[in-house]
């Protein structure tokens, strides 16, 4: 690798490197220069940004997929050595070591926590995890059975109207909205289950953890008392840990472009929630209990589906398999895996129909040279299905968990893009293939 220098411009908030290393593009004879960046981790990227000024051309590269539209010094993703690292720290030493708050704190601030900083960060999510009672209120209006991720953004997108204050200095008072945002969405998720039951409102308890006392929130019940079980407890904490960040998918990058615009934190988290809404996002933990559930009821021959994944003429797809960023393991799999077992053991879940198919699929896929050689390993949404379904979390919550441990990820991107530099508001460009320019033809004469 070349000698790197120092862009000083972009160093504080960008971390990344001009390359003495260039790039040539020759365009209808002429040579065009371009420079190449170079990340902290290695990743090479041809900066593009002066090219239609230069040339008169874009680029052009459906999904994105080899487009990077920022720089950032959140998470580091590999997935062909399966690495996944938050603000410099491998995913296994947190999910095993640390807390959701401790690591919500590291994505927000860009540090782990001292136990002064995690005590005061904590006592500000006990003292914002109460809903505005005129919220609460909104809980009635939404039709029977409206979906929990449409409760979620709108109850999201409305706390703008009542915390108007905090949009008035965004990043100065980061500390307040992002406890505030991770407190009240965790009440809200809780809230619109127990209304989707027609039960009585649980409200947060400040002796709990955040985990602990979400638990309790969905759980508990007059005639029969939540009991805090620490094994679940952690499990959960571990779940949400792995979905706190993924570099830049579509919800996170959803929440740049809008929040781009100069749209304040809640509406941009909200149309974060919608993009994750979506079933090849958010929704892959839901299709993989919806699979089973399929295997099941058509009498649980579960090898008739795996011959039906290898059939290239089926639609068929096995779900919670593969991934595609990770070429390798899923470096989440592992650690969700082990968390599986362990909450499984301790609620002594020896025996269900779904998840005794989903053990059987698990052992032939991780022997079978079909999948193993196309890399279609069990990935983090097949084992968070599992657990989720094993703690009592109906289907349809299923994308709202995810949307809880995804939360920090988006807060720190949105904080990110407002203080870059080198921040632009979002408009990419196209290739126009429609017709030329056409003569109008009055409506009497249309044929």
């Amino acid at each position: 690798m070349s000698e790197w220098k120092v862009n000083k411009k972009d160093e504080a908030m960008l971390n990344n490197f001009v390359s003495d290393q260039k790039a040539q593009v020759i365009l209808d004879g002429k040579t065009y220069t371009l420079p190449v960046i170079i990340g902290s981790e290695g990743e090479k990227a041809i900066d593009i940004r002066t090219l239609r000024a230069e040339t008169g051309y874009v680029t052009i590269d459906s999904g994105y997929m080899n487009t990077g539209s920022c720089g950032s010094n959140i998470t580091y993703l590999d997935g062909e050595q399966g690495i996944l690292n938050y603000r410099g720290y491998g995913i296994e030493e947190l999910a095993n070591n640390c807390s959701f708050v401790e690591v919500a704190f590291l994505l927000v601030h860009g540090s782990l926590p001292t136990q002064s900083e995690l005590s005061n960060f904590s006592r500000l999510l006990g003292r914002f995890a109460l809903l505005h009672e005129d919220m609460i209120h909104f809980f009635d209006h939404f039709p029977p059975y409206s979906p929990p991720m449409s409760i979620l953004s709108s109850m999201v997108n409305s706390l703008c109207n009542f915390y108007p204050e905090m949009t008035e200095n965004p990043v100065e008072d980061i500390d307040l909205m992002s406890a505030r945002l991770l407190s009240k969405i965790r009440t809200i998720a809780a809230f619109s289950y127990r209304k989707s039951l027609g039960q009585p409102l649980v409200y947060p308890r400040h002796d709990l953890s955040y985990c602990a006392n979400f638990l309790n929130m969905m759980f508990d019940s007059p005639v029969r008392p939540y009991e805090v079980n620490q094994n679940v407890v952690a499990a959960l904490n571990k779940l949400l840990i792995l979905h706190a960040d993924h570099e830049q998918n579509c919800s996170t990058s959803t929440v740049r472009l809008v929040g781009s615009a100069r749209v304040n934190l809640y509406a941009s988290i909200s149309a974060g929630i919608n993009a994750l809404w979506g079933p090849l996002h958010g929704g892959a933990n839901e299709a993989v209990i919806e699979m089973l559930e399929e295997i099941y009821q058509s009498g649980g021959d579960y090898m008739k589906y795996l011959d039906k994944a290898k059939d290239r003429n089926d639609p068929f797809r096995l779900v919670g398999f593969g991934h595609r960023v990770y070429k390798s393991h899923d470096p989440r799999s592992r650690i969700i895996k082990a968390a599986c077992d362990q909450v499984l053991a301790a609620l002594g879940i020896s025996s269900d129909p779904l998840l005794d198919i989903a053990r059987e699929i698990e052992e032939v896929v991780l022997s079978d040279s079909y999948f193993v050689e196309r890399n279609l390993y069990p990935n983090v949404d097949f084992y968070s299905g599992i657990i989720y379904r094993a703690l009592g979390i109906p289907n349809n919550m299923f994308t709202v968990m995810f949307a809880l441990g995804r939360l920090p990820g988006w807060i720190a991107h949105w904080k990110e893009m407002w203080d870059d530099p080198n921040w632009r508001i979002g408009r990419p460009r196209q290739i126009y293939t429609g017709p030329t320019r056409r003569p109008f033809v009055p409506i009497d004469e249309r044929e």
